[in-house]
């Protein structure tokens, strides 16, 4: 169940299939110079779960090449693989299906089917598809989709464990351009509901958890920085502020001015 009341301890866990995180950031684990650094950004997150994208990366696959797992370990981290790449239905299925057999019947995966290479927007007729397939076949499946609280809604209903709305196109670093959209889905929603796809700074990620969203999952964002492994760190205190300011409560937006200080009972 997701987890938007107004609660008081920070340190909340959220649940994602019948497994408690304390880290509310997920990161990917591509496009970094190396697996050094992929190590060392991943533990300056504090991230819990890390995304991986199959059909790109070496996790046993190609022996004598260099595996990730070496470095993100599966006794540490969740290993969260996922269908980046994949513009059809079949394909998807088929790369979630290969990865439950290397990674000896893990059935948590994130799902994304995408539309087309230029905008790397979701193709949502084929994601639901997919979804319904890869639920039935007992996956755990966390899912890509568009920003369409009706359609967040229904991959929930399919049975997807969360549902994970882009903030803006993938790897775009626009930030978050929908927080309409995004807190109508909060809102309506009864499974964890996690940002995914946008993010260009800490101050994004601080907005999508001030909105109410479970989590964020980015990887373009620390691993196309600087010093991805600052980055890193600064996510993960986004993170976690922007949690804190969530449950806190903030005040109310008004047009005028409102002293900070009551003048009421003093004496000049």
């Amino acid at each position: 169940m997701s987890d938007h009341s107004n609660e008081t301890n920070h340190t909340d866990g959220f649940t994602i299939a019948g497994k408690t995180y304390h880290s509310r950031l997920l990161v990917g684990s591509g496009k970094y110079k190396d697996l050094e650094e992929t190590k060392l950004a991943t533990e300056a997150s504090g991230a819990e779960i890390i995304t991986v994208a199959i059909r790109r990366t070496n996790i046993g696959q190609n022996p004598g090449e260099p595996n990730l797992l070496d470095v993100v370990s599966p006794d540490k981290y969740t290993i969260l693989p996922n269908t980046a790449g994949c513009y059809t239905t079949e394909d998807a299925v088929r790369t979630c299906r290969m990865a439950r057999e290397m990674l000896d019947g893990h059935k948590l995966v994130k799902l994304e089917v995408l539309g087309d290479e230029k905008t790397l927007y979701p193709d949502v007729t084929a994601t639901l598809e997919a979804a319904e397939i890869l639920v039935k076949d007992g996956f755990d499946v966390m899912v890509y989709t568009s920003d369409d609280p009706i359609l967040a809604k229904r991959l929930e209903e399919i049975g997807c464990c969360a549902v994970m709305p882009l903030a803006a196109p993938i790897g775009s670093g626009l930030g978050i351009q929908n927080k309409y959209n995004l807190r109508t889905i909060i809102e309506n929603a009864n499974v964890p509901i996690l940002v995914d796809a946008g993010v260009g700074t800490a101050s994004d990620a601080a907005i999508a958890m001030e909105l109410g969203c479970d989590g964020v999952l980015m990887n373009t964002a620390i691993a196309g920085a600087k010093n991805p492994v600052l980055m890193a760190s600064a996510m993960k205190k986004a993170i976690e502020a922007g949690r804190e300011a969530y449950l806190a409560g903030r005040i109310p937006r008004k047009r005028y001015a409102s002293a900070s200080s009551p003048i009421e009972g003093t004496f000049f």
